[in-house]
């Protein structure tokens, strides 16, 4: 499962406000500001969205240990 600092880097890295990504994935913005900035334990169902629509837009995610630093991180598809 995604974590909210992936989140967070993927919106970043697609120019996305909180507004859109919350409207593509199917959210409500407050929903979504409560996920990335941790005050909020999603349902699976609700990361699902949030990765379905982030992978759309041209993201990739990558688990651990397939960074350089070892952690999780994205990237953009390309």
């Amino acid at each position: 499962m995604i974590v909210a600092d992936q989140i967070r880097a993927a919106r970043s890295m697609l120019g996305l406000t909180q507004a859109a990504l919350a409207k593509a994935a199917g959210l409500s913005t407050t929903g979504l500001n409560n996920i990335e900035r941790g005050m909020a334990d999603p349902k699976a169902s609700t990361l699902r969205a949030i990765q379905g629509a982030l992978e759309e837009a041209g993201i990739i995610f990558l688990s651990e240990g397939e960074t350089t630093a070892g952690g999780r991180g994205v990237r953009l598809r390309g």
